[in-house]
Order: C-alpha cells, then structure tokens, then sequence
C-alpha cells in the first residue's frame, strides 16, 4: 500500500481533507497547488500589522462526525468558536441575531485550518497543475511543461469550471462537472485607525443590492485588535460586474457601506479588493464526489453537495475512504 502514489490537484479544504485520510491510510500523496499556501478559500490577507480573513468567514458543524473532527482541531487550537454579535438584515431593514449555531473559525486566521490539514503532507505551493495525462497511470504538468511525476492515481480538488480542462481522458466526469455553477464574490478588505460605530460584529445582508456580508475581523477569537473589515459583495452584483478593475470594485463597496452606516465611515488606513471568480455553490454536482476506479481518478470539492467547509471535508472524507477501499481490495 506504502508504494501507491496518489496526487492531488488543490489544496482547499476538500482536497486536504482527502490527502490527509489517504497519508494516515499509508498511501504516498503528493499535493499541488496554485496558491502560495494551503487552505484555498480559507484564506487569510496580510499586510503590516493588518489581518483579513477575505475568503470563507466561519464554519458550521452539523453531522456528528464532522463534530468530532471539528473537537479535535479545537483540541490542537487551529479553530475556536466565534460568538460575536453575528445579525441578519432583512429586506425590511430590521436587524436580528442570526439562528443560534456553533459557528467555528479558524485561529488565529481562517488560514490556520489549511496549514494545519496540511501538516505532514508534500504540498507543493505554487505550482499550477495545467495538464493531466493518463500515461501508465497520471502524469500531471506545471504551466511551464514541467513534469509533476508519474502517480498510480489522481484526484483534482478544484473548483469545477477549472476541473473540465484537465479531464481531457475523462469526458464523462468533464461533462457532468460541466453542469455545476458557482457565483463569484468581490470582496473589499478596510483598514481603520479605529474601528467605525456598529451594533454588529458581523451583518448577514438581505436587504442591500450590493452588499451581503461584512464582518469585524478583529471580533474573532485570537485576532489582533487592528480594526480590520472584510465586505463581501452579493453574488448576482459580482457576476454583473466582474470585470471591473479591482480598484473600482471596491470604490462602490465601500460607498455602499459609507451609506449603510449614514456617513459614520472614516477614512481607511488601508484598502485593497480580491475577486473570487469561484466562491459560492449555486447548482452542486448532487453527488458526493466522482470517482472511476478503472482509470483510478477522482473528483471532490464542496461543489459535489453545498458551499459550507463542512461539505468540502464530507466530499473528501469520502472520496478518500473510496479510494482505500478500492486499493485494498
């Protein structure tokens, strides 16, 4: 079993989740990445003494396996419960907490979480999987051409529209990616001298046509008390307007929390916007993960079932035990 080489094409939590229950089964994985870290949308911007989580902003814990793995990250300090002031504006305008839920973060950044999935692993940061051939096993290539190696099985991890392009020796699995969608999400990162007056720590947004989201980073357990916001736009106003240069982008968010919280907005120390072209699950794949054991390939992603980290590590978890089943046999 130790002889079985298994690469993984991203590092998100979906295919660290994987990667991490098929090192502990034994298997030799090798994980790539585009990013400079791991983790994927649990992603974490830095700049000075500044600290945004930009990407996902929380997680739920609802299946009671996933409880039990939540506990044991608790365990080893990667994530805490954030109980802030966590409100839901209604189209009405009127302000209520959001339902009561364990809702989890991780500390002392979202970005924990990936490095500490990650522990252990062979990540290889920054490299761009651009090719995968099915050559006596996979052999998967770097942007520049480069051979990533020959491995007995291949998983891809990544956003579903980036997934077809690499499923060239699979037209079956490229097909029925192909009716997944994801919307995009421009988020705007602020920096204060002082945090600006507000009854929340974080305002779920029904009742705004650009806004949905913002949060008080520094609200969050173990965060350094700079005051640092994250906004994030709403779906149908990041497809809308998703070419627009990231300084204009983040120009009309701020104008529109300018005018959410009448005026009371300071000058930011620091101001900078990212657009995920992939963020949230609108159509999921309704399955769980895809996996063809005669050509040894499989897919996850939280896009096979709904867009919560929870669903992600399911997809994983799952695909993963797949997997071992099928070597072990």
């Amino acid at each position: 079993m130790g002889t079985t080489r298994i690469a993984v094409v991203g590092a998100g939590i979906a295919g660290l989740s994987c990667a991490r229950v098929l090192a502990d089964a034994g298997f030799d994985v090798r994980v790539f990445d585009k990013g400079r870290g791991p983790g994927g949308r649990c992603a974490t911007r830095r700049a000075e003494s500044l600290r945004f989580d930009h990407g996902a902003q929380y997680f739920t814990a609802r299946d009671p396996a996933f409880r039990e793995v939540v506990a044991s990250w608790q365990r080893a300090g990667a994530v805490e419960r954030w109980t802030g002031r966590l409100l839901a504006q209604g189209v009405d305008g009127r302000r209520e907490p959001l339902p009561p839920e364990d809702r989890f973060v991780g500390a002392p950044t979202m970005g924990a979480l990936g490095r500490h999935l990650a522990r252990d692993l062979a990540v290889g940061a920054g490299l761009r999987v651009s090719r995968l051939e099915a050559d006596a096993g996979w052999q998967p290539s770097a942007e520049d051409g480069s051979a990533l190696g020959r491995f007995d099985a291949t998983v891809l991890a990544v956003p579903a529209p980036q997934a077809p392009p690499l499923l060239t020796a699979h037209p079956d699995f490229a097909a029925r990616i192909g009716a997944v969608s994801l919307a995009p999400c421009w988020a705007t990162l602020l920096g204060f001298p002082e945090s600006p007056d507000a009854d929340f720590d974080a305002l779920a947004l029904q009742s705004d046509d650009l806004l949905a989201w913002l949060a008080r980073n520094e609200t969050k357990p173990g965060r350094e008390p700079a005051a640092c916001w994250t906004l994030h736009a709403r779906g149908d106003w990041s497809r809308a307007h998703l070419e627009l240069e990231p300084d204009d982008a983040g120009r009309r968010m701020r104008a529109a929390l300018e005018v959410l919280l009448e005026g009371g907005l300071p000058e930011p120390s620091f101001q900078t916007t990212h657009r995920w072209r992939y963020a949230l699950v609108e159509k999921p794949l309704g399955e769980p993960f895809l996996w063809d054991e005669h050509a040894r390939l499989g897919v996850c992603g939280d896009w096979c079932i709904a867009p919560r980290i929870e669903a992600a590590w399911q997809s994983g978890v799952a695909l993963a035990r797949r997997m071992a089943e099928a070597f072990t046999a």
